[in-house]
């Protein structure tokens, strides 16, 4: 059984935001500028406040733009962290497979990325570094199974060769893509984050009579 919310089955084309989340040292920084630029940067400054990017993805057709905010993992930056909560539609909640405590403290993050976001926040776990896999301290499968307990979606990522980066990103905004197909977001709650193109907002017979329409606006994100 379908929703009853009317923009089941929109032709979405907007903006999805999203958060990396986590302790510092992690490699947040190095997976946004390898999905936005394509580059890693092997000395990174530790984070001050909160970092920019933003990249056009299409899924199902629809260019949709990814702006994805780096917070600063320090306990002193908490509060501005929190501000970016609330407008947040996906998340990646990112931990090092070398370094067991940046696992252990993934519960906290969590909880305070719940308890201050819009209850249907995609939320992926991810295991970064997994080129130094002879340095691992965190299993695959441990990683597995907390995103089981959690209700998450899981992947490992090197953010030094790339690996599963594209994927990370790509695979949770569809996550965020099928929720608004199914009406779990109202794209009316400015709350959400998520904006959409004018030229989508439309009832139910006008989508019905269209074929996906143009998408408006273009040029580098």
């Amino acid at each position: 059984m379908y929703s009853a919310c009317p923009w089941h089955r929109v032709d979405v084309g907007g903006m999805f935001p999203f958060q990396l989340l986590s302790g510092g040292g992690v490699g947040k920084s190095c997976l946004l500028l390898q999905f936005t630029d394509k580059r890693f940067q092997p000395v990174h400054d530790l984070t001050i406040g909160v970092e920019f990017g933003a990249r056009m993805i299409t899924i199902d057709g629809k260019q949709i733009k990814l702006q994805i905010w780096d917070t600063a993992g320090q306990e002193s930056f908490r509060s501005i962290t929190r501000s970016y909560y609330r407008g947040a539609a996906g998340a990646l909640l990112v931990y090092d497979i070398t370094r067991r405590d940046t696992f252990n403290h993934l519960t906290t993050w969590l909880e305070d990325a719940r308890q201050h976001s819009n209850s249907n926040m995609v939320i992926m776990l991810i295991g970064n570094k997994s080129d130094l896999e002879s340095r691992r301290e965190v299993k695959k499968e441990e990683g597995e199974a907390f995103a089981r307990e959690h209700g998450l979606i899981f992947m490992e990522t090197s953010a030094k060769t790339a690996s599963n980066v594209e994927e990370a990103f790509i695979n949770t905004a569809k996550e965020i893509y099928e929720k608004i197909q199914e009406g779990v977001f109202d794209i009316n709650n400015e709350a959400n984050g998520i904006k959409i193109g004018p030229q989508h907002a439309a009832t139910n017979a006008t989508l019905a009579g269209n074929q996906g329409g143009q998408q408006a606006g273009g040029g580098c994100c």
